[in-house]
């Protein structure tokens, strides 16, 4: 009952920060797991499928938002960590998690690992499942809001994103404590009073 655990979406400026959990089980070995960044998309839909259908037990967290904003990316992140690993609901004898930051109150023995992605098969499938969820949002967002192109940038500060910041604005999905948003916010109040609810 060993859990991997890798999250999706810290640095974009819009969108959830998605962590998963995944055991996987031996007896269902999954062929072309790999770091979800190395792999295709196509490839990583795949491979979502299976492990899905392969897996002992997993669990996603969307963390939103509002609760990045409230806590900050990094304990948001901690906190989806651990929540994914309750929610997997098993006795865990250990959880593996990449990066080098293990969070409190863990339910089991857990470890950190740098670039555990590339090394433990287990953060390998969590981090497939993490993006693959968020890549999906962040799709089914760009129809709410088209002008920002989410679905090609999935949230992260690219030029064509930051431009659209400027040119649109923030919407509500994006992240108000992220210096290039929050940045903008004072002006949205100066040419629109009825917006200074969006001050964090």
């Amino acid at each position: 009952m060993i859990a991997g655990i890798d999250e999706a979406g810290r640095g974009p400026l819009a969108g959830p920060v998605v962590v998963s959990a995944v055991i996987l089980d031996p007896d269902r070995p999954i062929d072309g797991l790999n770091d979800s960044k190395q792999l295709k998309a196509s490839t990583r839909d795949r491979l979502y499928d299976r492990i899905i259908e392969c897996a002992a037990a997993y669990s996603v967290v969307i963390v939103e938002p509002e609760f990045i904003d409230q806590h900050n990316i990094l304990q948001a992140t901690l906190w989806g960590m651990r929540e994914s690993a309750v929610r997997l609901n098993r006795p865990l004898t250990e959880c593996l998690i990449d990066g080098n930051r293990v969070p409190t109150d863990m339910p089991a023995s857990s470890r950190a690992i740098v670039k555990g992605d590339a090394t433990e098969p287990a953060i390998m499938a969590a981090s497939i499942l993490a993006k693959v969820t968020r890549d999906r949002l962040m799709c089914e967002l760009a129809l709410q809001y088209p002008q920002y192109g989410f679905e090609v940038h999935k949230g992260y500060p690219t030029p064509a994103h930051l431009q659209a910041l400027r040119q649109f604005g923030p919407c509500d999905r994006h992240r108000r404590s992220f210096g290039p948003v929050r940045a903008l916010l004072p002006e949205l109040v100066k040419t629109a009073p009825a917006q200074a609810d969006l001050l964090p």
